[in-house]
C-alpha cells in the first residue's frame, strides 16, 4: 500500500505541472494572437500546424505511448485554437452570397483554423422538415422557406464562436438582413458567373437553378440580387481564383480592420 500510495503522490506532482505549463501555454497562445494582431500579422498560418505536428512526431517516434501522447496534444492545440478565437473576436461571423460562391468551402475553412462551430441554414431547415431544400419548395413553396430562415435566424442570436452559412435567397429579405447582423459580421462571398456555374453545374439541390444552369442565366439572377447582397454585407470578399486560406485571410485582416 505504500508504494501505490507513493506512485499516486508521483502521479499528482505530474498533474501539478502539466497544470502549470497548460496556464502558461494558453496565457503564451493569447499573447500570440495579440501581437498578431497589434503587429497586423498574417493571422491564418496553417504551415505552424504542421510544424507542430512534424515536431511532436519526431519527438515520439520510439515512445510506446505515441498514439495516446498525440491525442493529448490533438486537445491542446484545438483548445489554443478556441483561446487564439476568444483573443481576436468577440463576435460571429455569418457567411452569405450567390449559390456555389463558397459558402460551405469557407465555412470548414473557419472552423478548422479557429476551432468554432459551423451552422450551414439550409442543412438544419433540411433536416427539421425532413426533406430536400427541392422538396421543400415544391410541397410548401418558397414563402414557407423564407419564414423557416428568419424563424432560425432569431433562434440562432443566442449562439456563440459559430459560422453560420446563409442560403443563396436569404439576404434578399429585409427581415433577414436584420437577424443577420443581431448575430454578427456579415461577409458577402463573391464569384463570376462563369465560376458559379463550374462550381453547381453538377449539383440538384439548388431549385431556383434547377432548370437554368447556364451562365446567361445566372449572371442576369445575380445581377437582380447584387444590391440586396451588398446593402447586407460589412465585408465583401471576391473568391476566384483564390484557395481557402487566401479568403479566410483577406475576411480576417478586414474583420479586424
Amino acid at each position: 500500500m505504500e508504494q501505490i500510495e507513493e506512485l499516486r503522490a508521483r502521479l499528482d506532482m505530474c498533474d501539478g505541472i502539466i497544470l502549470d505549463a497548460l496556464r502558461m501555454r494558453n496565457k503564451i497562445t493569447e499573447d500570440i494572437a495579440e501581437y498578431k494582431r497589434s503587429h497586423n500579422m498574417q493571422i491564418v498560418q496553417p504551415e505552424q500546424e504542421k510544424k507542430k505536428k512534424y515536431f511532436l512526431q519526431n519527438r515520439l517516434q520510439e515512445n510506446e505511448h505515441q498514439e495516446e501522447i498525440l491525442n493529448v496534444f490533438d486537445a491542446i492545440l484545438l483548445n489554443s485554437k478556441k483561446i487564439q478565437t476568444k483573443a481576436l473576436f468577440d463576435y460571429n461571423f455569418v457567411l452569405t452570397g450567390f449559390m456555389g460562391a463558397g459558402k460551405t468551402t469557407i465555412s470548414n475553412a473557419l472552423k478548422h483554423i479557429f476551432a468554432i462551430d459551423v451552422i450551414e441554414m439550409d442543412q438544419i431547415i433540411a433536416e427539421r422538415e425532413g426533406m430536400s431544400i427541392s422538396e421543400i419548395f415544391e410541397t410548401y413553396g418558397e414563402q414557407y422557406f423564407r419564414d423557416a430562415e428568419t424563424d432560425l435566424l432569431i433562434e440562432l442570436q443566442s449562439r456563440k464562436n459559430i459560422v453560420l452559412s446563409c442560403g443563396g435567397g436569404t439576404p434578399l429579405r429585409e427581415v433577414n438582413v436584420s437577424e443577420m447582423k443581431k448575430i454578427g459580421k456579415v461577409i458577402l462571398l463573391t464569384a463570376k458567373p462563369e465560376t458559379i456555374f463550374e462550381r453547381i453545374k453538377d449539383c440538384h439541390d439548388r431549385p431556383v437553378l434547377e432548370n437554368n444552369k447556364n451562365i446567361p442565366f445566372i449572371a442576369e439572377l445575380m445581377e437582380q440580387r447584387r444590391p440586396k447582397y451588398e446593402a447586407a454585407a460589412d465585408i465583401i470578399i471576391p473568391t476566384d481564383g483564390k484557395n481557402e486560406y487566401e479568403i479566410c485571410e483577406e475576411i480576417i485582416t478586414k474583420v479586424l480592420g
